[in-house]
């Protein structure tokens, strides 16, 4: 979450207008995380999320991002629901972006991750792909391996004035993990993006899973690279091979990763640290002048990276 575009007291009154949550009386800014711009929205029927797309979430994708939110919300799956306005939409213009409103979510992100969230998490993970088993309507991961190589050449130019040499580094792992990268594993709806602050706890459970926005159809076991990346790498960035064992505990509970799954666990661990890494350095090379965000140092994904490409089998990862 973040906050690119501002919006006008007057602009917000009148947008409400065209919903039955009742009158506005506060709003703020969300200056967490790089995409959208996110504020916390209060009416007189309660508290709601407003975001407003920017340019990197495709306006024709929306339809399937809210879709799958509905979609895993009535499978009983704790994460926002949009509200539709009085003539039924879900999107709507303000300030010149497409907006919507989605339900509030009770809880706080781990700021400090411990083993004791992991467990939870990966079950919530496995839920979320199996409560999204009866969405049809599919969509391709546009920052899957066929995404890495158009990313990195933008970032080209620029990528040696954050780490001398790294250029180099990117455009033969890249190469390396492509010509690895597996095709024949279980495919459906995952997160992609279900990093700490998208992970929502009250009283030492997980009370909800938030920010959609990077969704799509994709390798299940891909979804839990990310969290491994996400969740099981220490402040120094030495891997918690506990907090692995966790998650892949939790996971497993609901869903258990097939023996492929399993063996490409290390390749599919080192692409999630790729894209991220690749995001986070354009990020870093051009964040707009101005908005209230603050990029993301993608050298941490350097340094997971490394990390992963000197793992060998799947068992590294605690299973």
């Amino acid at each position: 979450m973040a906050v690119y575009t501002e919006v006008t007291d007057e602009a917000l009154v009148a947008f409400l207008l065209q919903y039955d949550i009742g009158g506005l009386l506060a709003f703020r800014g969300i200056a967490e995380g790089v995409e959208n711009s996110n504020y916390a929205l209060k009416t007189s029927t309660g508290d709601f999320i407003l975001t407003l797309y920017e340019k990197r979430v495709a306006p024709e994708d929306l339809p399937w991002f809210l879709g799958l939110m509905e979609h895993l919300a009535a499978q009983g799956l704790s994460c926002p629901l949009p509200v539709r306005a009085r003539d039924g939409r879900n999107l709507n213009p303000l300030a010149g972006k497409i907006a919507a409103i989605t339900t509030f979510l009770p809880g706080v992100w781990p700021r400090r991750v411990l083993a004791q969230h992991c467990e939870p998490l990966g079950a919530a993970l496995a839920q979320l792909h199996l409560a999204g088993q009866g969405f049809a309507p599919t969509r391709k991961n546009a920052l899957g391996p066929e995404g890495w190589a158009p990313l990195l050449q933008k970032c080209l130019p620029q990528a040696d004035t954050v780490l001398a040499g790294l250029g180099a580094e990117l455009s033969l792992w890249l190469e390396q993990i492509t010509a690895a990268w597996p095709r024949d594993l279980p495919v459906g709806h995952i997160h992609a993006d279900l990093f700490p602050d998208n992970v929502f706890f009250l009283d030492g459970r997980i009370s909800g899973l938030i920010d959609f926005y990077f969704a799509c159809t994709d390798l299940y076991a891909y979804d839990v690279a990310v969290c491994l990346n996400a969740w099981c790498f220490e402040r120094d960035f030495s891997f918690n091979a506990t907090k692995s064992r966790a998650l892949l505990r939790g996971y497993a509970a609901h869903r258990p990763l097939s023996a492929a799954e399993i063996a490409a666990l290390p390749v599919l661990a080192q692409g999630a640290a790729l894209r991220f890494l690749l995001t986070r350095l354009y990020d870093w090379l051009n964040t707009q002048e101005g908005a209230l965000v603050t990029p993301k140092d993608p050298l941490d994904y350097y340094r997971r990276l490394r990390f992963h490409l000197a793992v060998r089998e799947g068992a590294a990862y605690g299973i």
